[in-house]
């Protein structure tokens, strides 16, 4: 049986159809409902009904069904105008504009067609009294698609010249429109300009700023303003995400992920909406989406990922390349059809230039989760060179001594690549004869490339420089690989082995028959052994082991100091042997002494030119300087190991810099700055492939930062994105509690309360299990707003009940107060209760007693607090009686219940007084409401002395005070008002 009866039911269930998601769905239970009207037999029911219809057509991915009941509409209008209300009258005319706009998105629709069309509408407008200024918007929009830029100049000169009247787009559509003109012009910063009050919220409709957005992200790529489009990528992608009809601005979203560097959440985006590539029902943004998905097919082609596996139409599989291909050819196909009916090219060239852009920026990071940027096939490697002879092992042997000279050179001086260039000696040397020395170096460098698997080269690198002459540099090749073997885990075996090189190098360096460089290379293998040691073995003297190692550090420096000059070498063994110093200083507790090592370490490895070395040190530092609460030192300590990393940064270490960085930068309240190096952090931890771990943090505290800063959109996107990658088990229950609470007041921010409440409560059933219920109440409170905000009455009440055990439980008589008061004002919202302003009376009476009976144990320091709580209880209990006083209640009853909330506030100024000045704003505010109960109870005299005690109370205040300003206007307009009162009093006498 239909639910709709009458004409009352058919506008619910219209109402209630326009708050269903835009799609199909909606579109055809529109349908069902012009059939229900139709079977009611009243004109306006039908008219209403195919206005509703036409609307969610507009707003669907079906736009082309709009002209059926927008015809027949116009029938009816030009039949019977009278059947119209002014309401149904006005929405007639509105919807020519839509009309236009729709005919100009249908190809098939010829121009001449279009153009009678906007004559139509000139006339009727002018016929029903509207200006100009919707005609000539939608002549601008037609010369602007065909590509007639004298006559889109003309109109849209003529469109700001006309009057703003009731036909006119809200400000919010005319500024898009504006804006995108001049971008399509090379304004970009004009049409910034033009954007900015939709961009920031002084206008607004159902489609903006969501399509300004979409629009602002390749114009402020352009101009270089990068931050300000990740913003908006994020703020507008979660408006238009759920929106079936904005595939255009969709397109726009992906796009800027291929203008950024962003190609792999570019395929996310496409993966989320599969069926914008098959709709055909609004040819004009199909054309868009496909132009779009043809530039990024075609960029992940050019970086190699052509056979890539990608979304794309439903019914197969596809590749990047085969998509490319497919998707160029639909879009050039549908902007020939445009062009066909316009006459012109414009539309093809628009679509040519759109799918031939280059990046604009490298790689842009968003903050939210996504895979690692694809990498570029590598290509095939040159043929080897061919000398004269035509041997390419004699050209490879004619480079040898140049690779060689350089690779010697980076390791000489240490430099980050140098393994690199022996690895290029080490290829280029396959084949060729070399002396004893040179192939013991390579080997020697290859053994340290390989680790573990390389400990066998660093015997062969031995016996290679023994047998070259330089018996020093093999015993220091032996330590390394004895080191190597104690990061494996057998640092006894290493222990027992470096013993002998230990004393066979002193014993050789004390004859003069080796360096200082071999002898203290050497040395610091036996040091860092005996650090391994220290921190891998269960030693039964551990104390002796640090002893041990802390001599052997010692030794270090006496060898080489005074020696170093500008041997690189000798110099960075001395900076590590400092901060093996503070390595074991801190591990005896000695903070303070581990801090200004690690200090010195850094400052010595600065100096000898080796700042890469440095960032190990200066990460530690700043570790130790926030644990003795010297947060200006932890800060500039991890400023100096991102600036001393520099491009040799591992993507690992770089994001935990940048995270450490912003904690720090975050707790001195710098929310801004803190959020750019987390932004960082989760960047590079994607790069790293540790999204879900440590990319899972850094996102967690960039959500919470820019929530901070009211960036409420942006860290909602962030913060849904790590939720996923957050679990108890690798990050702590805490991390995601305190996520979902962020998550929710983001999501009440931005209006979505039914999802705030729903994140709300998640987070408190994790804390309910927690042995404080601190947070566990509060997160119950915050999910009974939510609950409440969102019209879920039923459910909002059981959730501040639960809220209010605990606060009880705690003792919090704030906390319990609160959530009595916020259920005697659920109970007087819900409909058609028997008694519901009896329960929500006895609901907030259970205030007032909780109130009192906590002043009774209450200390002198609580009090005052407690007596303002129960002054804003009395308040509140007179505004909910005034509230319940219904207007079809008897006269007898409204009375009674005004007189009740009278004395409520009467006590609530009482209370308030009490307080003196701190609770002036309070008592003043009460006095005010008091007033304009005595006026409804007609006592003038009685309201005009409130209000002259409001201006006495403000008498000599402070110019400046805004509530003192709407306090003393307030009063002046209830003098005002109860004068006209009593004046009519009087006549009436």
């Amino acid at each position: 049986m239909s639910d709709v009866t009458d004409f009352d039911s058919l506008r619910r269930a219209m109402a209630e159809n326009s708050e269903e998601p835009e799609g199909p769905a909606r579109n055809a239970r529109a349908e069902q409902l012009l059939a229900e009207a139709e079977k009611l037999g009243i004109p306006l029911a039908v008219i209403e009904a195919l206005g509703h219809q036409l609307k969610v057509y507009n707003y669907s991915s079906e736009k082309d069904k709009m002209f059926v009941p927008f015809a027949r509409l116009l029938r009816m209008w030009d039949e019977r105008p009278e059947d119209f209300d002014e309401y149904e009258t006005h929405s007639l005319h509105w919807v020519f504009k839509w009309m236009s706009s729709g005919m100009l998105d249908q190809p098939h629709i010829p121009l001449a067609s279009i153009e009678k069309w906007l004559g139509e509408m000139e006339h009727r407008y002018r016929l029903a009294g509207h200006s100009e200024r919707a005609v000539r918007s939608a002549e601008f929009s037609v010369a602007a698609h065909v590509g007639d830029v004298a006559r889109a100049e003309r109109a849209y000169g003529a469109w700001l010249a006309a009057d703003r009247d009731a036909m006119a787009d809200c400000h919010a559509c005319e500024l898009h429109g504006q804006g995108w003109w001049q971008a399509e012009r090379g304004r970009d910063a004009a049409a910034l300009e033009l954007w900015a009050p939709v961009l920031e919220g002084e206008f607004a409709c159902a489609h903006e700023p969501h399509t300004v957005l979409a629009s602002s992200l390749a114009p402020l790529l352009r101009l270089g303003r990068v931050d300000e489009a990740r913003a908006n990528h994020l703020r507008g992608f979660r408006l238009v995400r759920a929106m079936e009809s904005m595939r255009g601005a969709y397109a726009d979203h992906v796009e800027f992920c291929v203008l950024t560097g962003n190609e792999a959440r570019g395929l996310e985006l496409l993966a989320e909406r599969p069926a914008y590539f098959t709709d055909t029902g609004h040819p004009r943004s199909k054309l868009e989406f496909m132009a779009v998905v043809a530039l990024l097919m075609d960029r992940l082609t050019e970086l190699g990922l052509g056979g890539q596996r990608v979304p794309g139409p439903a019914g197969r599989d596809w590749t990047a390349g085969e998509l490319a291909a497919h998707a160029r050819a639909q879009a050039l196909a549908l902007a020939a059809d445009f062009d066909g009916r316009n006459g012109t090219e414009h539309v093809s060239e628009r679509a040519r230039a759109r799918m031939e852009q280059r990046p604009l920026v490298e790689r842009l990071p968003l903050g939210v989760r996504t895979a690692a940027r694809p990498k570029a096939v590598a290509m095939p490697a040159p043929a080897a060179a061919v000398a004269p002879d035509g041997s390419a092992a004699a050209a490879a042997e004619a480079g040898l001594p140049a690779l060689l000279a350089e690779a010697r050179r980076l390791s000489d001086t240490l430099q980050p690549n140098a393994m690199e260039a022996w690895a290029a000696v080490s290829r280029a040397a396959e084949g060729v004869e070399l002396h004893a020395l040179d192939r013991a170096e390579i080997a020697d460098h290859r053994a340290m490339d390989l680790g573990p698997e390389g400990i066998p080269l660093f015997e062969e690198a031995a016996e290679l420089y023994a047998a070259a002459g330089d018996p020093g540099e093999a015993l220091a090749a032996r330590a390394r690989g004895a080191y190597v073997n104690a990061l494996t885990g057998e640092v006894w075996q290493a222990l027992t082995t470096i013993a002998d090189l230990y004393d066979r190098v002193l014993a050789l360096y004390a004859e003069d028959g080796t360096g200082v460089r071999q002898t203290a290379a050497v040395l610091m293998c036996r040091a860092r052994i005996l650090m391994r040691r220290v921190h891998e073995t269960q030693d039964a003297a551990p104390e002796a082991a640090m002893t041990d190692a802390e001599t052997a550090a010692r030794e270090v420096l006496a060898l080489v100091d005074g020696r170093a000059g500008d041997d690189v070498r000798l110099a960075s063994r001395a900076a590590e042997a400092q901060a093996m110093l503070a390595e074991l200083a801190a591990l005896t507790g000695d903070v303070e002494r581990a801090a200004e090592l690690f200090a010195r370490a850094s400052a010595e490895f600065v100096g000898a030119g080796l700042p890469w070395f440095a960032v190990e040190y200066e990460a530690r530092l700043a570790g130790l300087a926030h644990h003795l609460g010297d947060t200006a030192e932890a800060e500039r300590a991890l400023r100096a190991a991102l600036e001393h990393g520099g491009p040799h940064l591992e993507a690992t270490g770089r994001a935990q810099l940048h995270l450490q960085l912003a904690e720090v930068l975050g707790g001195r309240g710098l929310s801004e700055e803190a959020a750019e190096h987390a932004l960082q952090a989760a960047h590079w931890a994607d790069e790293a492939g540790e999204s879900r771990t440590l990319g899972a943090w850094a996102r967690q505290q960039l959500g919470g930062f820019l929530l901070r800063q009211g960036r409420f959109a942006e860290a909602a996107e962030v913060l849904e994105s790590a939720l996923p990658d957050l679990s108890a088990e690798s990050h702590g229950d805490g991390a995601v509690v305190q996520t979902q609470w962020w998550l929710g007041d983001c999501l009440s921010e931005l209006g979505e309360h039914r999802a705030a409440a729903e994140r709300r409560l998640q987070a408190a059933e994790i804390a309910r299990h927690w042995p404080e219920q601190h947070d566990h109440a509060t997160l119950a409170h915050l999910a009974a707003e939510s609950l409440g905000h969102a019209g879920l009455h039923t459910e909002a009440d059981r959730a501040y009940a639960r809220a209010g055990g605990l606060w009880r439980t705690l003792g919090n008589v704030h906390g319990l107060v609160r959530s009595l008061r916020a259920r005697a004002w659920l109970a007087l919202r819900v409909e058609d209760v028997e008694g519901r302003a009896d329960t929500a009376s006895e609901l907030m009476a259970s205030a007032l007693e909780e109130c009192r009976a906590a002043l009774e144990a209450v200390d002198d320091e609580a009090r005052e607090r407690l007596v303002a709580e129960l002054g804003h209880t009395h308040r509140q209990f007179g505004d909910l009686l005034a509230r319940s006083a219904t207007e079809d209640a008897e006269d007898e009853s409204i009375r009674t219940a005004l007189e009740d909330a009278l004395s409520q506030v009467t006590r609530a100024v009482a209370v308030f007084a009490s307080l003196g000045e701190e609770a002036l704003h309070s008592r003043t505010g009460a006095e005010l409401v008091a007033g304009w109960l005595e006026a409804d109870l007609s006592r003038p005299a009685e309201a005009a002395a409130r209000a002259r005690a409001v201006l006495v109370a403000y008498d000599g205040h402070d110019e400046g005070d805004e509530a003192a300003q709407e306090r003393r206007a307030e009063a002046g307009q209830m003098l005002q008002v109860v004068q006209e009162q009593a004046d009519a009093e009087r006549e009436k006498a």
